[in-house]
Formats: structure tokens, C-alpha cells, sequence
């Protein structure tokens, strides 16, 4: 009897390991639900670990956040297809019975990059934040909450799933710059959520708009709602609506003024966060909702957002100059680099929105960098303004070289990221089909300037800060130079600059099938209804 006992253990054992090894490699584990699930509830058991210091809940977190990547990566590598444009993974369980509320998950060549960006950016962001040691707890949750907002903004399928993952971030950046924020850090936190919370009511609107239109139930499925012709005016009001909100955290000119105050109080992790991944939710929400689901509004507004793009670039690139922060200077030169990301989108041609996408890539690698080696040069001298800044190269000589090769990539230095994501950008104006010979020679003139512009800021912040004799004459002057830990961060990010500069086909393979779908349903529908 007992052989018999153990045998039936053996064998239904065997079953259980089968269905186990079937589920994983097959596309229906829930694999993107674990993935923006897991950063949080990981997140939230960081309140029941002992007390044993700071070093146990930042190892922990670290850990989450590479369990997270390797997940990430995994699923992708073995269960996503290059060559499909069609939403793949996909996951769809009703949630909430009363109203017909979805869980509905999926992705495509539109949100394959900016996920793995997150990932990225997040895991080093949470190693840049290793000295933070106040309410280390509630800090590390924070971003925890944060990464799975994000993951779950670029993968939902459902309108008001996405409505949800936009608003998660808020709370969490609201509280990341209030409490570990600089001297002004009440007065940018609730700029930041007054710009950021007004903007999601347009968001919410027309979330609602679309999904109980020509309907007595709510219909919020993506592809429902891209399938859904509506009538012109109403298109445009729904396409103002979200180009709002989407304006606002891109951020798009006039509503960018609660991202220089913002970046200039909030510890450098944070602005990693922001520079690198919560911009490009904006940038993302212009493509997903509006040019997918408001294609004639878009064909209307597109000549509209390369001239506001156009007018960003120059602007914010004037303006940088005149910053005496050195984090508000570089959170202007993300509202210029924004600008190509935007003109990419309003080229309506494939070339243009591929290049719009390689930008987000690129400048959340770059910018993501930029502030970090700013909070690191914070932590040595102290000082925020760069003419009181002079002379570091001597005794910091490694924080100067990083800062220097990953000024060069902000400026578009040929054979890094943003030379082959601008260069992009500018060919999909030319072969743009769309528009009238002189609007391509005026946008592209002027986006010219802008190149021009942007290393008379870089440039000149580098020699404010490392040339000079202030500190290297100062007594008593020693600093630390970067350590193991940062120089690890600073070249995990530069190697990815250096090689999609090299070989950008990395990024293109992720997009180029699903950007030469929707363009050409975009052109198809146009001409349908002209």
C-alpha cells in the first residue's frame, strides 16, 4: 500500500510539473499582470521587514526592481514577436461587475521600448537613491508604486485602466518631492499636482466621452475604441481634451512651467523618474489615444504640433542659458529635446514617428543621466548655482569625464543616441508626403537653430562647472570622486547611448512594423473621409 501511495505521489507530482513548465512557456501566463503587479506589492512588504537598518530595505528593493527587469526581459525575448504590429500577451479578466470595469493588459511595438526603459531607468534610479536614509521605508515604496504605474500605463488595453495607472503616479511624485525635496519643495509639489491633477480631469472627460459614446454601456476597450468613427467636431473635442492632459506631462509649451521648479527641488533619483520615463507617458498618450483613436483630428492638429514643436525646441533652448540651477538648466533642455519628440509625431509619416520614438528611448537614457550626475555633483560641493561652481575637473576628474561624454550625447554628438533620433526626425520631415514643400524647409530651418542652440547651453554649463580655479584654489578643497557604485550607474547608461548610436536598428526593430500599421490606417482613414 504504501508503494502503491507513493507511486500516485510520483505521478501526480509529474502532472503538476508538466502543467507548471506548459503554463510558462506559453502565452497564457499572466506574465504582463505579474509585471505591474509585482513592483508594488513587493513595495508594500517593505513596511513588514525588521528593523535593521536602511541597508536591508534598499537591498530589498533593488532586488524587486531586478526580479522585475529579468522578468521583464524574459517574457519579451521568448514571447514577443518583432514582426506581429497586433497587441500580443494579451490578458482580459473582468474586474468589476457593476460596470463592465476590465483588466484588460497587452502590448505592441508602440509600448515594447518605453516598458523596458522603465525598467531600466527604475532599477538604477532606485541604486542612485542609496543614500537617502530618512523614512527610507515610504521612500522606496514610493518608487515601487511608481514603476508599477508606469508598467501598467503603457501596457493597458482599457481606457480607464490607463485613466487609473496615469493617476498612480501622482501621489507618489507629490510626496517624493515634498518630503525628500530642496528648500522650495512644498511650493514645486503642489505646482507639480495643481498642473498635473487639473490636466487628468480633460484626461478623465474624455476617457468618458469615448467610451459612453453612441452606447448605453461603457465600451473602453482599446480596440474598440480605435475602430469607432465619430463625428469631426466631436473628434476635435475629444482631441483637445486629451491633448491637454497629454500636453501637460509631456510637458508642451505653454504648460511646461511646473517642470523646471520641479526638477530643481526633487532629489536626483526622483528626477531620474521624471526625466526619464514620466515625460514619455505624455508623448505616448499623444500616439496611443490620440493619433490611434482621433485619426482626422490628428491629420488637422499635426501641422499645429510640429510648429509648437518647432517654436519648444528654439524656446527652451533660448531659455536654458539663462538658468542659474543647474537642474532647472537641464530640465529646460529636456523641454527642448521634447520638441523633436513632438514634431516626429505631427510628421505623419513613418519615418518621422519612428524617429519620435527612438527620441524617447534616447533622452530618457540621457536625461535620466544628466540628473543624476547633477545630484551627484550636489553631494560634494553642495551648491545648486553655477556661477558660484568652478574648477571641479582637477580634484573630481571622473565625474567630469561622465558629465562630459553624456553632455556630448544631450547635444547630439554623431555616434550617440540623439544624433541618430533628431537625424531621424529631420528625414521624416522631408520625406514627410503630408505637407507643402516651404512648411518642410521653414520647420526644418528652424529645428536646425535649435541644433545649433543646444551646445551653446551644454557647452557652457560644462565650463561653469569644471573649468575655472574656485574650488581648485579653495583651501581645504578635497572631494570624492565617484565611487563604484556610481560609476556603475553612469556607465550602465552610456552603453546603451553609445549603442543605439551605433546600431539604432535595436530600437527600429521594436516599432518599425506597428508605426507602419498605424500610418497606414491613419492615411487610410483619412482619405476615406476626405
Amino acid at each position: 500500500m504504501l508503494e502503491n501511495k507513493i507511486y500516485i505521489f510520483c505521478f501526480r507530482a509529474r502532472i503538476l510539473l508538466v502543467q507548471v513548465y506548459l503554463v510558462f512557456t506559453t502565452n497564457y501566463f499572466p506574465w504582463l499582470t505579474i509585471v505591474a503587479v509585482l513592483p508594488i506589492f513587493g513595495g508594500s512588504l517593505i513596511f513588514f521587514l525588521p528593523h535593521k537598518g536602511n541597508k536591508v530595505i534598499r537591498l530589498y528593493t533593488l532586488f524587486i526592481c531586478i526580479i522585475e527587469l529579468l522578468l521583464t526581459t524574459y517574457a519579451f525575448y521568448y514571447y514577443f514577436q518583432l514582426d506581429d504590429p497586433l497587441m500580443q500577451l494579451t490578458e482580459d479578466y473582468k474586474w468589476i461587475d457593476f460596470f463592465d470595469f476590465y483588466w484588460r493588459l497587452g502590448i505592441d511595438g508602440l509600448s515594447i521600448g518605453p516598458i523596458l526603459l522603465t525598467g531600466f531607468i527604475t532599477t538604477l534610479a532606485t541604486l542612485a537613491a542609496w543614500p537617502v536614509t530618512r523614512d527610507s521605508r515610504l521612500f522606496h515604496f514610493l518608487m515601487l508604486a511608481m514603476y508599477s504605474g508606469q508598467i501598467g500605463l503603457f501596457s493597458s488595453r482599457d481606457l480607464l485602466l490607463f485613466f487609473i495607472m496615469w493617476e498612480l503616479e501622482l501621489i507618489p511624485v507629490y510626496l517624493l518631492i515634498s518630503v525628500w525635496g530642496g528648500k522650495k519643495r512644498l511650493y514645486s509639489a503642489t505646482k507639480f499636482i495643481l498642473y498635473t491633477a487639473g490636466s487628468s480631469v480633460f484626461l478623465l472627460l474624455g476617457v468618458l466621452g469615448i467610451g459612453l459614446y453612441a452606447s448605453n454601456e461603457p465600451t473602453l476597450n482599446f480596440e474598440t475604441s480605435a475602430n469607432q468613427s465619430y463625428p469631426v467636431a466631436l473628434e476635435i473635442i475629444f482631441y483637445i481634451g486629451f491633448l491637454i492632459a497629454f500636453a501637460v506631462k509631456s510637458p508642451i509649451i505653454p504648460f511646461h512651467t511646473w517642470l523646471p521648479d520641479t526638477h530643481g527641488e526633487a532629489h536626483y533619483s526622483t528626477c531620474m523618474l521624471l526625466a526619464g520615463i514620466l515625460l514619455k507617458m505624455g508623448a505616448y498618450g499623444l500616439v496611443r489615444i490620440n493619433m490611434e483613436f482621433l485619426p482626422r483630428a490628428h491629420s488637422i492638429f499635426a501641422p499645429w504640433l510640429m510648429i509648437v514643436g518647432t517654436i519648444q525646441i528654439i524656446y527652451a533652448a533660448s531659455a536654458s542659458p539663462g538658468q542659474r540651477n543647474l537642474k532647472k538648466r537641464i530640465a529646460y533642455s529636456s523641454v527642448s529635446h521634447m520638441g523633436f519628440i513632438i514634431i516626429g509625431i505631427g510628421s505623419l509619416s513613418d519615418m518621422g514617428l519612428n524617429g519620435a520614438f527612438l527620441q524617447i528611448i534616447s533622452h530618457g537614457f540621457i536625461g535620466a543621466a544628466l540628473f543624476f550626475l547633477a545630484g551627484t555633483s550636489y553631494d560634494r560641493i553642495r551648491l545648486v548655482y553655477l556661477d558660484e561652481m568652478g574648477g571641479m575637473a582637477v580634484p573630481v576628474p571622473k565625474i567630469f569625464t561622465t558629465f562630459s561624454i553624456l553632455s556630448m550625447a544631450s547635444l547630439a554628438l554623431p555616434g550617440m543616441s540623439g544624433f541618430v533620433a533628431e537625424l531621424i526626425v529631420f528625414f521624416g520631415i522631408i520625406t514627410s508626403q503630408n505637407f507643402f514643400l516651404i512648411q518642410k524647409i521653414l520647420i526644418t530651418f528652424v529645428m536646425a537653430i535649435g541644433t545649433i542652440l543646444t551646445p551653446i547651453y551644454s557647452l557652457s554649463m560644462l565650463r561653469q562647472m569644471f573649468y575655472g580655479y574656485k574650488f581648485f584654489n579653495a583651501p581645504n578643497s578635497y572631494f570624492f570622486d565617484s565611487g563604484p557604485r556610481e560609476l556603475f550607474i553612469s556607465i550602465s547608461i552610456f552603453l546603451p547611448v553609445i549603442g543605439i548610436g551605433l546600431y539604432p536598428d535595436f530600437v527600429f526593430s521594436l516599432s518599425v512594423d506597428k508605426v507602419e500599421t498605424l500610418i497606414s490606417n491613419f492615411l487610410f482613414i483619412n482619405k476615406k473621409f476626405s
